[in-house]
């Protein structure tokens, strides 16, 4: 079952999108936090990170405890790197690329994101 879970989650790159899902209204995102939004059977994380001036969108399944956690984790830098730490065992996870970074945690899947008119977009594949 929750194998099954995880597997509805893969990395979609910018080329990759034939789908932008109109998400919510960027007012309804925290300022340097995220929130949680469904799509289909996903749950998606997305990230209003405003002192970077950049969104980013991940699952929300923190692949350790199989927790449907991440939109509530607290964002910040590694050396560069935009990150989310999972709140409750505070493994990171880059939000560019999806990879552990404090540890050897499978990736986890992210997503494009495009802001227009207002509202947030994320791109999926399928």
């Amino acid at each position: 079952m929750i194998d099954s879970i995880l597997k509805e989650y893969s990395v979609t790159t910018l080329e990759e999108v034939t789908i932008w899902y109109k998400a919510a209204a960027v007012t309804k995102f925290p300022k340097n936090g995220g929130a949680c939004v469904k799509y289909n059977e996903k749950q998606i994380a997305v990230f209003n990170f405003t002192r970077e001036n950049k969104w980013y969108a991940c699952q929300n399944l923190c692949p350790h405890k199989m927790e449907m956690v991440l939109s509530r984790g607290m964002i910040g830098e590694d050396m560069g790197t935009p990150k989310v730490a999972c709140p409750l065992h505070k493994n990171t996870f880059s939000l560019e690329t999806g990879e552990n970074l404090n540890g050897t945690l499978d990736a986890i899947a992210t997503y494009p994101v495009k802001i227009e008119d207002g509202f947030v977009y994320i791109g999926f594949s399928k």
